[in-house]
């Protein structure tokens, strides 16, 4: 008995999935390169974009929103992160592109969020007058609570890897300070070495 409604639930969730008009994804911006994303949207539908980057120099990365008649929506330079949302002025092909053309030897890892239209409601729900069944009203509680656990999972995610990653290159560093220490060390230890070295060395005598 507990089972069938689960399933039910499962399904209704997995269908919403497929059917979500949203892209969320982490790329690989190189150095001196600009990587555009196209997406089609009609006119009065409103979109929603967030992006950061995760790794890679500054962590920083200029952003460009352009509609289909080449207008610049939104234009951000040397961004970490930011959200940005806008009405489809026009139907047709919206470009969004993200730059590191400014960076000549740092590659970055930027992840971006694009949301297009509201939220589609569970297939089933709402599709009559009549008030929800306590299944749709849960299976709606589960759908909503899932979101907001996806979304947090994937902040705290992007902020896990940046702080990784800040980790690992401060080892690094600290590495390569900790070797030029040493072999300053073994410098210096070798140039005492030398120099007493030559104070007690036997010197020629000038009378014979």
């Amino acid at each position: 008995m507990f089972a069938t409604p689960l399933i039910y639930v499962l399904l209704l969730l997995l269908t919403d999935s497929v059917f979500s008009k949203s892209v969320e994804l982490t790329f690989e911006l190189p150095d001196s390169a600009e990587e555009c994303f196209y997406q089609d949207i009609e006119k009065d539908i409103s979109a929603s974009l967030e992006y950061q980057v995760i790794t890679g120099g500054q962590y920083d990365v200029d952003v460009k929103i352009e509609g289909p008649n080449k207008q610049i929506i939104y234009q951000q330079q040397k961004m970490q992160y930011d959200s940005h949302q806008f009405t489809a002025q026009y139907t047709g092909v919206y470009k969004v592109c993200f730059s590191n053309e400014f960076s000549t030897f740092s590659h970055k890892l930027v992840y971006m969020e694009l949301n297009v239209g509201p939220e589609l409601p569970l297939p089933g729900v709402g599709d009559h007058a009549t008030v929800l069944t306590q299944l749709e009203t849960s299976a709606e509680e589960i759908h909503s609570a899932l979101n907001r656990i996806i979304d947090h999972q994937t902040h705290h995610r992007l902020r896990e890897a940046q702080g990784r990653k800040r980790a690992e290159d401060l080892n690094e560093r600290v590495f390569w300070w900790s070797i030029g220490e040493t072999l300053a060390i073994f410098c210096v230890t070798f140039a005492q070495v030398m120099i007493l070295k030559n104070f007690f060395s036997d010197r020629p005598s000038l009378y014979k």
